[in-house]
């Protein structure tokens, strides 16, 4: 029998997807709110149910908003930004009783052993992206972010979970042909899909007048953003119409740049043991955690205490 797939986690989309998903009134023997710790290890265990993982390795938000990207477009992620620090970095809006939550959960990870991965100035969808193309397949990535779509590669053997409304029984499990489907084009067009059609969520305008229909048929027609430019200077033709040469030119420059922005990094210096933990790294440590946040029996059992 094949091993099973590495699986690549979007940590904080998941356990900000569980934080609001579950009631606050989960709590720990101290009062606090742990819905989001909770949530995350009982995701942690459906995932080894449906999947007998080789490995895990949880990808974390090192910089959730990093400067490079916001210096080439300064509207990333701006919707969340709470306040600057006075180091210059950006505090991000997050709920008073999340904050504990995930500051908790990483601990829990780290004493439990599992593989935990951020690098400086990058997110965890670069993580996620790094691994995903360096790892023997298969891997499967598992986001509520529909960025990472533009992982999914059927000859390196990487899948994205697609964590969309519902219960993990209706998540799609994304090959290229799913991609195809759900959104109308390739998985290594979906970028220039997303920076033309806008994504509000990471504060990428999108070129005015072209939605996600207009976008999907203009890819499937030139096959990528570059050629749809150079396309521009062309008669018109459909569905490349004079109107929509014009708000491509227009956009030109700042299409090309929210490209850069939300093109997910592939060669960050990781290096990572993706072998599921055979023994706890901090066993105290982990009892301690466990006790005292009250979910140490969602802890998933194929975890070694």
């Amino acid at each position: 029998m094949p091993p099973g797939p590495i699986l690549l986690l979007d940590s904080a989309s998941l356990y900000y997807r569980s934080f609001y998903a579950l009631p606050d009134s989960m709590r720990a023997p101290d009062g606090r709110p742990h819905q989001a710790i909770r949530g995350f290890l009982t995701m942690l265990d459906a995932f080894h149910s449906a999947y007998s993982p080789s490995g895990v390795v949880a990808c974390w938000d090192e910089d959730w908003r990093p400067e490079w990207r916001v210096e080439l477009m300064p509207s990333y992620k701006a919707h969340r930004v709470a306040q600057e620090a006075p180091d210059g970095t950006w505090i991000e809006e997050e709920p008073d009783a999340l904050t504990p939550q995930a500051q908790a959960l990483a601990a829990i990870l780290d004493a439990a052993g599992v593989p935990r991965v951020g690098v400086p100035d990058y997110e965890a969808d670069d993580v996620a992206a790094t691994l995903a193309s360096t790892l023997a397949g298969p891997v499967v990535v598992v986001s509520g972010d529909r960025d990472l779509v533009q992982l999914v590669d059927d000859a390196g053997q990487v899948k994205v979970l697609l964590a969309v409304n519902g219960g993990m029984s209706k998540w799609p499990l994304l090959d290229e042909a799913g991609v195809l489907e759900r959104f109308g084009v390739a998985a290594s067009q979906y970028v220039d899909y997303a920076v033309m059609r806008g994504d509000p969520s990471d504060g990428i305008p999108g070129v005015p007048g072209i939605g996600t229909k207009t976008a999907a048929a203009l890819l499937q027609q030139y096959g990528s953003l570059d050629a749809l430019l150079d396309a521009t200077s062309q008669p018109p033709r459909p569905p490349l119409t004079a109107r929509i040469q014009g708000l491509l030119r227009e956009h030109a420059d700042a299409v090309r740049t929210a490209r850069t922005v939300a093109t997910a990094a592939r060669e960050l210096p990781v290096v990572v043991d993706t072998a599921l933990p055979v023994r706890p790294r901090d066993s105290k440590a982990l009892a301690e955690l466990l006790d005292q946040w009250g979910v140490g029996r969602f802890l998933p059992s194929w975890l070694p205490r």
